[in-house]
């Protein structure tokens, strides 16, 4: 759960503590000291400042800057290559906010290719159908930024710390990020384990691109960033989306490590794909031709490659002429020249590589994860921009937008954590002689393409570089290792759940894509109990709504499993029943509009409280954050009756209109929380668990089943892909239980299978076809304990069907291992809690 790593000899301060030097990195840097010249800036970079990812671009910038386009036609460009998983709120911010950024960093001293009439030039790249990418130096726009916004960078004063591996995030006793332990490579005052202690983290460290054996990414891309979020308890999202570009040089079926780039502006230009007779199988492909999305190119060299036999195909661009090659793309032709290629005279020899991560550490509009004072920008972050697949050139303008949002987040909220507690999590190691190995599965078994037995056969080979016969000392290599170990299994997961082909994820046992199961993310944490991925619907505005939520309720909302975005959905879905016209016209004909008032949420009577946080984040929205509260208890406590539970402040008109919709939550919540603690009490000190079924509200399940855990029970399946449930009618419709359960094991070999039965007789035979748990239906008590012998621990058992508590105990002194109560969440009473305006 963290890195095993020396005790920090060393430790800075900072207001701002951001790791990575790009151009989202030093665009944080820079934008935040504009805002306050006074404020202590630190950077701490894996190489030199000069050398982030950045430098390795070549195509350009995406954005809207001719007059004949516009952001709606570079908004729907953006979300046709991301195949329906783009957050269209953020895109919206990025190609409105887009071309100011530009400007700004134009400010900062970048220098782009311009026409003879001093205007910039615009060329176009894959998915794109305008002329809106600018380019610097023909091919080498990245160099040209990296350079600029370096040197703005130490005329600013801006702290640097270079050759530093970042280990772990530092946080306070409520969990808030509050620093950062690193590794400085070299001699001086800095050099070995240190700590830096700063009000913000901002993660800016690039992709990770070498958990690949091939890849354009430079040799630091060793998923650091990632890899220590998941580890600080950050949601990371569709990590399975990993961008292959598809015209890499190919160097030889032998070559490893990075790999020179053939930009995708070559195609934009005019050159084209072909294979080894000289055909030109792009053409019918995609109404784009060789100019389509990188993912549809990517798979359509696969293809070739496969048909034919050959290990890569060609890039015909020698109708260029020598003189375009020399000036429009210079650094290409430089690199093709060093491996005896003339790309004027001679075919290009390419195959797609390990490019960009589309996923990475969740964040939302303003930068911000699920971590309190951890923010991310840049390839490291999934921001909701990108989806399935990223477009041509939009990357660069990512970073530029987001950081600058990061840096007035910051800047606005003006974080304050507490000192860092200490970090008492299990420590360990890889071996780093794993590396390579993991790196040739990942792209053998995880790359272009995929399927359900190349997926099982990597993740057997991730499971195995855990082990090592030796003890792993802290070293530089150890710890990326281990980040690369740590993200490529989350990414295999991601991989092997997501049953369906979209975007730059390709399942060849399932070719197609699939909106009506699959039209989700997959969010991803991780935990000593290891990977937890959870499906979330994809909800194409969401992260605008997010967004109003106070930091410490998202927090809160994450830490309880719940998913934030989904939680304003449910709000909204709420406020609008009771807010259809107008408004609340009794409110705002009694009320004048600036009184203000205090509130206090009080128990009408005793019981177990919950669901505070979502009532808090509901005040917050519904007032667009007017409405302030201070919670007095916490959820899961008891409470008796008279007992404030929060105090609500602001004014009386949103006080008045939120009141009846937080309420609504905050009792209902607190009635299945109530309700599940009496069970609970009433099994005490037998083994057995209480816990919920699938009976809740429509839209309210993972809401009810935080009740229930608050109520000290426990969860069955949140949905019915959780694990597998044979009934009678599945029995049936399979043509007996042997059938149904090698039909299940056949299409989800790594799923869980449960089994109903409500006879004794039935239970061996479920046993021998190796049930994981057996669900007992209508059982009498005496019958439960007969079950119990008979099993005799070869599998779980649970109670169901006609429980009440005043047999509950009997039940569970039964030994069975849990009782399933579905009254918990379909029929339990409301908790009486009122709102009393202070002085009325």
């Amino acid at each position: 759960m963290r890195l095993k790593a020396p005790a920090p000899g060393w430790t800075v301060s900072a207001d701002v503590v951001v790791v990575g030097s790009g151009i989202a990195g030093l665009t944080v840097a820079l934008r935040y000291t504009e805002l306050d010249p006074d404020a202590e800036v630190l950077v701490v970079t894996k190489d030199v400042l000069s050398a982030g990812s950045t430098r390795w671009a070549q195509g350009g910038i995406a954005a809207v800057l001719d007059p004949e386009d516009s952001p709606a036609e570079h908004l729907n460009d953006t979300m046709i290559a991301g195949v329906g998983l783009c957050d269209e709120t953020a895109v919206r911010v990025l190609v409105t906010e887009g071309p100011d950024a530009l400007r700004r960093l134009i400010t900062h001293g970048a220098r782009f290719d311009r026409a003879p009439d001093g205007t910039l030039q615009l060329t176009r790249e894959g998915g794109h159908r305008r002329d809106r990418i600018v380019h610097a130096g023909g091919d080498a726009t990245g160099a040209e930024v990296q350079r600029a916004l370096t040197e703005a960078v130490r005329r600013a004063g801006i702290d640097v710390i270079e050759h530093a591996l970042v280990l772990d995030l530092l946080t306070d006793a409520e969990g808030r990020a509050c620093g950062v332990t690193l590794h400085v490579m070299g001699e001086g005052t800095r050099d070995g384990v240190g700590a830096v202690r700063a009000r913000a983290v901002v993660l800016a460290s690039g992709g990770m691109g070498q958990i690949y054996a091939s890849t354009t990414n430079p040799v630091v891309s060793t998923a650091d960033g990632v890899a220590l979020a998941l580890r600080a308890g950050a949601v990371v999202r569709d990590l399975e989306f990993v961008q292959f570009h598809p015209t890499v040089l190919w160097l030889g079926e032998d070559a490893t490590g990075q790999q020179p780039l053939i930009s995708e502006a070559v195609r934009g230009e005019g050159a084209f794909l072909v294979d080894a007779t000289g055909e030109r199988f792009m053409t019918g492909v995609h109404e784009l031709a060789d100019l389509a999305p990188r993912d549809v190119v990517a798979k359509a060299i696969m293809r070739r490659m496969r048909e034919t036999g050959a290990d890569h195909v060609y890039l015909d661009g020698r109708h260029f002429g020598d003189d375009k090659w020399r000036t429009r793309f210079p650094t290409i032709r430089a690199v093709c020249l060093e491996h005896g290629i003339d790309p004027a005279r001679d075919l290009i020899p390419v195959a797609p590589a390990a490019h960009y991560a589309s996923g990475g550490v969740r964040t939302d509009l303003s930068g911000r994860t699920s971590v309190p004072g951890l923010y991310a920008c840049g390839e490291v972050a999934c921001t909701g921009v990108h989806g399935a697949n990223r477009l041509a050139s939009n990357s660069l303008l990512e970073g530029l937008v987001f950081a600058e949002r990061i840096a007035a987040d910051i800047h606005r909220t003006a974080p304050a954590p507490g000192e860092p507690v200490p970090d008492t999590r299990p420590a360990g190691l890889v071996d780093p002689r794993t590396r390579p190995r993991v790196q040739r599965h990942m792209s053998r078994c995880a790359g272009v393409l995929r399927s359900e037995e190349s997926l099982a056969e990597v993740a057997r080979a991730l499971t195995d570089a855990r082990w090592t016969p030796v003890a792993v000392e802290p070293c530089t290599e150890s710890w990326e290792a281990t980040n690369i170990l740590t993200v490529a299994s989350v990414l295999v997961a991601a991989a092997r759940e997501r049953r369906e082909t979209r975007g730059s994820h390709w399942r060849e046992d399932h070719p197609d894509r699939d909106d009506a199961r699959w039209l989700v993310h997959l969010d991803a944490t991780l935990s000593e109990e290891g990977i937890t991925l959870t499906h979330r619907p994809h909800d194409p505005g969401a992260g605008e709504r997010a967004d109003t939520l106070p930091s410490r309720v998202r927090a809160e909302l994450v830490e309880a499993g719940l998913d934030p975005r989904a939680i304003v959905s449910l709000y909204e879905t709420a406020l609008a029943e009771d807010l259809p016209g107008p408004g609340d016209v009794t409110s705002m004909a009694t009320v004048p509009a600036d009184r203000r008032a205090t509130a206090d949420v009080v128990a009408r009577a005793d019981g177990v409280v919950c669901g505070l946080a979502v009532a808090e984040g509901l005040f917050a929205h519904a007032s667009d954050g007017r409405l302030t509260a201070e919670r007095h208890v916490k959820d899961g406590e008891r409470v008796r009756r008279g007992d404030v539970l929060m105090t609500v402040t602001g004014p009386v008109r949103d006080l008045l209109t939120a009141e009846r919709t937080a309420l609504n939550l905050l009792t209902h919540l607190s009635g299945v929380a109530t309700v599940t603690a009496r069970w609970v009490e009433a099994v005490k000190g037998t083994g057995a668990r209480i816990r919920d079924s699938r009976k809740t509200l429509p839209g309210l399940r993972a809401l009810e089943k935080y009740a229930v855990r608050c109520g000290g029970g426990v969860n069955h399946r949140m949905s019915l892909s959780d694990a597998a449930l044979i009934k009678d009618n599945h029995v049936i419709a399979a043509g007996g239980v042997a059938e149904a359960f090698r039909a299940v094991r056949q299409a989800w070999p790594d799923l869980p299978i449960e089994v109903e039965v409500d006879r004794l007789d039935q239970i061996e035979p479920v046993l021998a076809e190796g049930a994981d748990e057996i669900l007992l239906d209508n059982f009498t008590v005496e019958e439960m304990a007969q079950a119990v012998r008979l099993v005799a621990g070869r599998a779980k058992l649970e109670a169901s069907g006609g429980l009440t508590l005043a047999v509950a105990r009997d039940v569970a002194e039964t030994g069975v291992d849990y009782l399933a109560v579905g009254a918990l969440t379909h029929s339990a009473p409301a908790l009486d809690i009122a709102l009393d305006l202070r002085g009325a």
